[in-house]
């Protein structure tokens, strides 16, 4: 039974890897969900007031969807590297075929679009399920009287009094059952609304993936192979990135202070001079040294610059 368990889970690991994308948007999605009714339930209040109701119920389903937006162009890398080194001289040396360019760049936007509309989309819809700011928003615009409530009022109270209907303590009591049937229609209109976007993006999706798939130049398994490679890669990369970066800095480290971090037996230190301290010390940018190199910080251009020399101190090793 044992047994059965630990070959359980590896087949549940290999069936989800590749799959990184569906579950975080799955997760993203659900979040979303709790966020929304969190958000409602401790902040919504109609205002039930002409010309706010609308404005209102706007705002909140149109603000926190954009902001989703932007926080889903925010938090994917790929936005960061389409756009970091853009306007560089380099980058225009480097891929001379403009059409191609421009094609790469619209599928990546492609696929940053469709992972960040995720979190709007799922706000759009669930709200509009949910129906309480399309009641808010649009409940001065339904005609009362085919609710047989044709009260001989002039426009703007009518308005008025149709505001108020998404407040029940502000309605009067012979208009109780016209306000019930409004807000019913109402949240009908928004329900089925919220469903055909959901049945329209499901659809894009699964056609934009059908697509993709189609004019894809790679066969079913060989895109599987690609895709773990590029993952593969990605990670050794950052590995070998954070390695090679800590090395390269330990160097400059140690012509400062005389050591490495770290180390058991340290026989002396550097006591760096007040002008060194000075000169590794404030704001700096990435400077550019020549055509090809650049120096990351100050502690990085005051190690190439300056020989080893300075003021030293032996240290006791016995504690």
């Amino acid at each position: 039974r044992v047994r059965s368990k630990m070959t359980f889970f590896p087949k549940w690991l290999t069936f989800l890897k590749g799959k990184e994308a569906v579950i975080a948007n799955g997760l993203i999605a659900m979040l979303t969900i709790g966020g929304q009714q969190l958000f409602s339930f401790f902040t919504f209040s109609c205002p039930c007031h002409v010309g706010q109701n609308l404005i209102y119920g706007l705002a909140f389903l149109g603000v926190p969807a954009l902001i989703l937006l932007i926080v889903g162009y925010a938090l994917n890398n790929q936005t960061w590297r389409l756009v970091t080194g853009g306007r560089s001289p380099l980058l225009k040396e480097a891929t001379p075929n403009r059409l191609l360019q421009c094609k790469l760049i619209c599928f990546v936007l492609c696929s940053i679009t469709g992972r960040a509309l995720v979190a709007p989309v799922t706000w759009l819809a669930v709200t509009l399920i949910n129906g309480s700011y399309y009641v808010c928003g649009m409940s001065e615009y339904v005609p009362l009287y085919y609710y047989g409530a044709n009260l001989n009022i002039t426009a703007g109270e009518r308005r008025r009094l149709l505001a108020a209907f998404p407040c029940r303590q502000l309605v009067p009591p012979e208009l109780t059952r016209a306000r019930d049937e409004v807000i019913l229609l109402l949240r009908y209109q928004s329900q089925v609304a919220g469903w055909l976007l959901m049945a329209v993006v499901a659809i894009t999706v699964f056609l934009s993936y059908c697509l993709a798939s189609c004019f894809s130049p790679l066969s079913f398994l060989h895109f599987r192979y690609w895709s773990n490679y590029v993952h593969n890669e990605q990670e050794l990369f950052d590995e070998a990135a954070d390695q090679h970066s800590r090395l390269y800095a330990m160097q400059h480290v140690r012509k400062f202070f005389g050591f490495v971090p770290g180390s058991e037996h340290v026989k002396e230190i550097r006591i760096p001079s007040l002008r060194e301290w000075q000169a590794i010390s404030g704001l700096a940018f990435l400077k550019q040294v020549d055509k090809e190199h650049y120096d990351y910080s100050l502690l990085h251009d005051w190690a190439l610059k300056e020989p080893v020399n300075g003021k030293y101190l032996k240290t006791d090793e016995d504690p």
